[in-house]
């Protein structure tokens, strides 16, 4: 059988590590794209990991592009799947492969369809996510479920973490499904589309933290895009500060002068406490641009310092 497999990031190069494992009989044609230039490189990983196994390999953003007209003619395909992949695959393309074309998306769909749902959900103080193994469609992911995965998310967890564990839910969809799809049997269910919610396409821009904002905010904010994100980030005397790790003040005292943004205590390896719109914050780990990553009582280490001015 012939597989194409359009796919990106860290997460496309492990389901590429899988997919090759569990189909090793089949042929493999692998799409990807340059990364942005704030995001980590995985195009020459997943390049690479294509030769080592015997794939054809294709960097391109457009699938539909005129250059590979040759390639969708001439190339008759069984099956697709997209795994972070962030441009549009026309119905001309995702009809062709004989069994179908499906989707692995980071959310229990309907809800977060859309842009980085994990993050979204994260930013929004959701205690799980999930992962939904799809057909594709022409609108925005709604086509039938072949099957879906809860996965948790810990209160103090950061993306990171969770990312992995999403991860593995995508890798076990993969494994438990793989046989259906090949044999051309799996199941599919309509999603119930009133019941859909939609996430917008976040920027390094959108990461800033606004100090006014309650702690909860602020707080899932900066865990939902540490690394291997840009993280969210403020100003120090109008240098640009970025927070990689913070955490809830407990109990939170009750500040009755209150300025958001203005540092209030610092100690030695237990972090600075920044003033919020509703309460305190600890910074815990913190980076001024053009610098290593220190404690944040090494950077912040001056009382009546306000941060976003």
């Amino acid at each position: 059988m012939r597989i194409a497999l359009l796919c990106a990031t860290r997460r496309g190069y492990r389901f590429l590590e899988k997919l090759s494992a569990l189909a090793p009989e089949h042929d493999l044609t692998v799409f990807s794209f340059r990364e942005t230039p704030w995001e980590p490189p995985f195009l020459e990983a997943i390049a690479d990991l294509s030769r080592t196994i015997g794939a054809q390999f294709i960097e391109a953003r457009s699938v539909s592009a005129p250059e590979l007209r040759v390639f969708w003619d001439e190339t008759p395909l069984d099956l697709m799947f997209t795994v972070s992949w962030r441009y549009l695959i026309p119905a001309d393309i995702y009809q062709r492969p004989r069994l179908g074309a499906f989707v692995f998306h980071d959310s229990l769909l309907p809800t977060y369809r859309g842009f980085s749902p994990t993050v979204w959900a994260m930013m929004n103080g959701e205690d799980h996510t999930g992962v939904t193994l799809f057909e594709m469609a022409d609108d925005v992911d709604s086509g039938d479920i072949v099957a879906q995965k809860r996965v948790p998310i810990g209160e103090t967890q950061a993306i990171g973490t969770v990312m992995e564990k999403v991860t593995d839910a995508y890798l076990d969809l993969l494994a438990e499904n793989l046989p259906a799809l090949l044999a051309g049997t799996a199941s599919r269910t309509p999603q119930h589309h009133e019941d859909a919610t939609f996430t917008c396409k976040l920027l390094p821009e959108d990461h800033v933290i606004s100090w006014t904002d309650s702690t909860p905010t602020i707080y899932n904010l900066i865990r939902a895009v540490s690394a291997p994100y840009p993280g969210a980030f403020t100003t120090l005397n109008g240098q640009k500060l970025t927070i990689w790790e913070a955490e809830k003040v407990i109990p939170q005292p009750d500040y009755v002068g209150r300025i958001p943004g203005r540092v209030v205590s610092f100690q030695n390896g237990k972090g600075a406490e920044v003033l919020t719109g509703d309460g305190v914050l600890r910074l815990i780990r913190v980076q001024l641009e053009g610098e290593p990553i220190q404690p944040a009582e090494a950077v912040l280490n001056r009382i009546g310092y306000t941060l976003g001015r």
